[in-house]
């Protein structure tokens, strides 16, 4: 799986000069917390009564990007000014991936709908393109509408996304070589990471995550951060 691949596999070739070896570290934490979730997953889908852990626990090495990009009005976005005070749920995807994206965003969008009122207004939803070429601002306002109208959708230059993606500790998002008919895939980080109201990651969640467990923790987490 294209998606899967991207998440654990970063663009070396790009990123070597670009960052130092605390930034590579910090890449590092959010890459194997994904590889555990994948892991952990895999494991309890193979074991009879045993359900996959719903988050891995960050370090809060990781902060929220100071990322100036377009939001779906086309109107400047700055990531971390917007997103202060409130908890939020950052994710690196694209508008034509056929598997990771459609999942985390429709489970996401399922969960937004369980929880009281009181409870999603606490949390913001941020998707953040790692394909500008093809998916448009006006794209992905019709995208995540599907799922909830409240998501916020966000694009800019390759080189804007590709530093955010760095600051929020993923691996740069790669694309294929396009087939015959200028169709490609895109390698991407697959989990969400959640910031609390200061800015700093604190949990990061993989593929797989069942909708109850979304809405458990969310209320959860709401709870017990202060407003």
């Amino acid at each position: 799986m294209g998606d899967l691949d991207g998440a654990i596999a970063p663009d070396r070739s790009r990123a070597a000069g670009r960052l130092d070896s605390q930034a590579r570290w910090r890449i590092g934490t959010i890459v194997v917390a994904a590889v555990v979730l994948v892991v952990a997953g895999l494991f309890a889908s193979r074991s009879q009564g045993q359900r996959a852990m719903a988050f891995v626990d960050l370090d809060g090495s990781v902060t929220m990007p100071p990322a100036l990009l377009v939001d779906t009005d086309g109107e400047r976005f700055d990531l971390r000014t917007e997103t202060a005070g409130r908890m939020t749920l950052l994710f690196f995807g694209y508008l034509s991936c056929p598997d990771a994206c459609p999942i985390q965003m429709a489970v996401l969008g399922a969960a937004f709908g369980d929880l009281p009122s009181d409870v999603r207004d606490r949390y913001t939803v941020v998707f953040v393109t790692t394909d500008p070429a093809r998916d448009s601002p006006e794209d992905l306002r019709t995208y995540l509408d599907r799922f909830d109208q409240s998501f916020v959708g966000l694009t800019g230059s390759s080189d804007e996304l590709r530093d955010a993606q760095f600051a929020a500790g993923v691996p740069a998002a790669t694309a294929n070589e396009p087939d015959a008919d200028g169709n490609y895939l895109v390698g991407h980080a697959t989990q969400v990471l959640l910031f609390d109201p200061d800015g700093v990651a604190r949990r990061a969640y993989g593929l797989g995550v069942r909708q109850a467990d979304w809405v458990a923790d969310l209320k959860t987490l709401a709870r017990e951060v202060a407003p």
